[in-house]
């Protein structure tokens, strides 16, 4: 048969995590049964033999091509050889006068061994994950139909906080009056949301890690899954550290709070209409993301969770037990529920909607608020990224650095030469406020005054480096501020009013 089109283009577009070239021209390599069984294991994927690693089409010797195809089908039926059994067999293919063989692997429900290791596909290659407990583990756990928060655990309901609960309550009796839950129980409550299962092999009853999650005191969480936090990280001055941070510790709902406070705080929010009314596009956009990257994260995982602001990009991290490999298209996109106890919590209570919502209205207030589209990324580490003006980040306070005006509101410099100005400056530091205390300059002008002071430079060096004519600006707002951050030091720390005083990137 002569090679499909489609195939052709997989050829073309190269190898990838679903698609593997194999020299095998006139025999079956042991590596392709690794492929088989990584393939099997993750998302399925394309085997073509007969193709060099870079493309280029070699073809399968003639003479070789039925045995190849009868090795390859005795192997995979083999039990010693792939176990569990697969039924695959090659298709042979014509393309411009040379054979190809084609194989289509499907993905399993189980995990497949090959000669009794394990394989698993990540990006172009097969990785022995055999001895790495953690990734077995997340191997079966993608496989298995039940879910990790499902787990039933040893604790009972007093381990629960009862203000957490009542607040749970209160919220879904907010969005509906009627609301069952009003008239129920903690514990009628938690079993009518999935929260009290039973445990299938010791027939013990207790709460879930669902439950614990999301109702849970500190230390209860801590004991059940220590690996659980969050990091919300606000990155738009000080790029190479950070300028503020909220490592998150409690439960999911309070963590909620806590994350949409802290976006809140470094997010200015723009005036945006949709349609005729005018909306918070960034309180919209943090309650999906946000709700998103607290619901479905994978929490059997050791990965931190990440909230990252920077002067461009909002982002998220968890780690995720995926489904597929790559950016995610809207018009495509199937979702999968990855926490179905915790999701209806989030969905009752208001912080969240139907399954894949979240991802539909991200796109349409992202659009709003600066213009662009958001990414998401399926993968072991699932990653949403909302692109930002930069106005969504900026500072108010004195007018660009640019135009070399000073803002009205400062208070006049004490008349001086260039030292005692520096040291009514440093005099001053104590009582500026938070906003002055921030540098004046964006992260890409920041970053080349830094690499001019690498060698030592004077104030008025400096001061000409970023094109800036006030004086007094330079030193209030971006002198200062880079000392007192740590960014740069004095060459002569011990006589600061010294002349030849210069400042040197730490």
């Amino acid at each position: 048969m002569v090679l499909p089109s489609e195939l052709l283009e997989l050829i073309e577009q190269g190898e990838s995590h679903v698609v593997e070239f194999k020299k095998s021209t006139t025999d079956i390599t042991k590596d392709v049964y690794e492929s088989v069984c990584a393939f099997s294991n993750r998302d399925g994927g394309h085997i073509f033999l007969g193709v060099k690693d870079n493309g280029k089409i070699l073809g399968v010797h003639p003479d070789h091509i039925d045995q190849m195809k009868k090795d390859f089908v005795t192997a995979v039926n083999n039990e010693n050889k792939m176990y569990p059994p697969l039924y695959l067999r090659p298709v042979e293919y014509e393309y411009e006068g040379k054979l190809i063989l084609y194989i289509r692997v499907p993905v399993s429900q189980n995990v497949c061994r090959c000669s009794g290791r394990i394989f698993d596909r990540n990006h172009e290659a097969d990785i022995d994950i055999t001895n790495h407990s953690d990734e077995v583990f997340r191997l079966y756990a993608r496989k298995n139909s039940s879910y990790y928060v499902n787990k039933v655990t040893r604790f009972d309901i007093s381990s629960l906080r009862q203000d957490l609960l009542e607040r749970a309550r209160n919220m879904a009796r907010m969005r509906s009056g009627s609301h069952p839950w009003h008239s129920m129980g903690d514990e009628e409550m938690l079993r009518s949301a999935g929260l009290i299962l039973t445990d299938e092999q010791t027939q013990q009853e207790g709460i879930t890690l669902a439950a614990i999650l999301l109702f849970g005191k500190d230390n209860t969480i801590m004991s059940v899954l220590p690996q659980h936090k969050t990091d919300a990280i606000f990155r738009v001055f000080n790029v190479d550290r950070y300028d503020d941070r909220d490592v998150i510790i409690t439960n999911l709902l309070e963590s909620y709070d806590r994350l949409i406070a802290f976006g809140e705080k470094h997010l200015n929010d723009l005036f945006t209409m949709d349609g005729m009314i005018s909306v918070s596009a960034r309180d919209k956009i943090l309650r999906e993301i946000i709700s998103n990257l607290l619901v479905h994260r994978d929490f059997s995982s050791g990965y931190v969770a990440k909230f990252v602001i920077e002067r461009t990009r909002i982002y998220t991290e968890n780690a995720n037990l995926s489904h597929g490999q790559g950016v995610l298209e809207l018009a495509s996109f199937e979702p999968f529920q990855k926490n179905p106890p915790i999701s209806k919590i989030f969905r009752e209570i208001g912080l969240a909607d139907e399954l894949g919502s979240g991802m539909r209205n991200t796109y349409k207030y992202t659009r709003l608020y600066s213009g662009s589209e958001p990414e998401f990324v399926e993968g072991d580490i699932f990653r949403t990224i909302v692109p930002l003006k930069e106005a969504a980040t900026a500072t108010v306070g004195p007018a660009s650095s640019e135009t070399g005006k000073e803002d009205p509101d400062e208070v006049s410099a004490e008349a001086g030469d260039e030292a005692g100005t520096e040291a009514g400056t440093e005099a001053g530091a104590e009582v500026s406020t938070e906003a002055d205390e921030k540098i004046k300059l964006d992260a890409e002008r920041l970053q080349s005054l830094l690499e001019f002071c690498v060698t030592p430079r004077t104030r008025a060096e400096m001061q000409k480096h970023c094109n800036i004519k006030s004086e007094k600006y330079f030193r209030e707002k971006i002198l200062q501020p880079m000392l007192s951050a740590g960014l740069i030091d004095k060459t002569i720390p011990d006589r600061p009013r010294s002349p030849k005083q210069k400042y040197v990137r730490r």
